[in-house]
C-alpha cells in the first residue's frame, strides 16, 4: 500500500481527475453532472471518483438514488505542504 502523498499525487497526475477536483472545488456534484463536460462513459467518470476517493480527495455520500461527491481539502494541503519546502527553487523571494 503507497503511503498517502504518493496516492495524492498519484491521483492527481491524471487530467480528467484534475478537472473533477477542480468541478469539486465549486461544490457538490453527483457522477451525471461531473461526466458532463468529458466524452467517456459514467463508468469511467466513476473509476476516476473511486481514485480520488482512496486517495482521500473526495467523500462519496448517497440520498436516496443520488449519490453525489464532494471536495476533501485535508489531502491538498498536505500535499501542498509537502511542495512548500522546496519553493525556494522556483520562487526567489523564497
Amino acid at each position: 500500500m503507497a503511503d498517502g502523498l504518493s496516492m495524492i499525487f498519484a491521483a492527481l497526475a491524471d487530467p480528467t481527475r484534475r478537472a473533477i477536483v477542480a468541478r469539486l472545488a465549486e461544490g457538490d456534484a453527483t457522477v451525471t453532472e461531473l461526466a458532463e463536460p468529458f466524452s467517456i462513459s459514467l463508468p469511467a467518470i466513476s473509476r476516476h471518483l473511486k481514485v480520488l476517493e482512496q486517495a482521500g480527495l473526495i467523500t462519496r455520500s448517497r440520498s436516496a438514488q443520488w449519490r453525489s461527491s464532494t471536495l476533501r481539502a485535508e489531502p491538498l494541503r498536505d500535499a501542498t505542504a509537502w511542495m512548500e519546502q522546496y519553493r525556494r527553487f522556483w520562487d526567489p523571494r523564497g
